[in-house]
C-alpha cells in the first residue's frame, strides 16, 4: 500500500505530460534565415473567415497583402515561395505562425496563393527560400 501511495503521484504526472500540449518549434535565428535558408513540404492558404484577425506578430491579417506563416522563420523574413507543379513564384513576408497542420510548411495568404495558382487545389508542394 505504501509503494502505490508513492507511485501515484508520477503516474499521474506521467499521464499528465503525455496530454500536454505540443509547443511549436521556437523561431530560427535571423543569422539562419539570411543565409539561404530553403525547405520543401505542403503549402495552404488562409481561408477568408482569418481576414482582418490578428496574426502572431500583432498586425492584422489582410488576404490582399503578399504575406504568409510559418513556423519558426522570424517575422519580418521575406521568403520566395514556388509551387513546384507549374514553376510559379511569389515572394512573400512571414508575419505569422503556422500552419500547425501535419507536412505543411507555409501558409499563403490569398493574393499570394492567386499568384502561384493555388487556389483551385487549396494545398499544393512549394519550395521555400529566404532571399537576403
Amino acid at each position: 500500500m505504501h509503494v502505490i501511495r508513492l507511485l501515484a503521484p508520477l503516474l499521474l504526472l506521467a499521464l499528465f505530460s503525455g496530454c500536454a500540449e505540443r509547443q511549436p518549434t521556437s523561431p530560427a535565428s535571423q543569422a539562419e534565415a539570411q543565409r539561404g535558408f530553403s525547405q520543401q513540404g505542403k503549402a495552404s492558404y488562409y481561408a477568408r473567415m482569418h481576414h482582418g484577425q490578428r496574426t502572431a506578430n500583432g498586425e492584422r491579417h489582410d488576404q490582399t497583402a503578399l504575406v504568409a506563416a510559418h513556423r519558426s522563420l522570424p517575422f519580418g523574413t521575406r521568403v520566395r515561395v514556388t509551387n513546384l507543379a507549374n514553376g510559379r513564384q511569389v515572394v512573400v513576408r512571414i508575419n505569422d505562425r503556422g500552419p500547425f497542420r501535419r507536412g505543411r510548411i507555409i501558409d499563403l495568404s490569398r493574393a499570394a496563393a492567386q499568384q502561384i495558382d493555388m487556389i483551385e487545389r487549396g494545398v499544393v508542394a512549394v519550395r521555400i527560400e529566404t532571399i537576403e
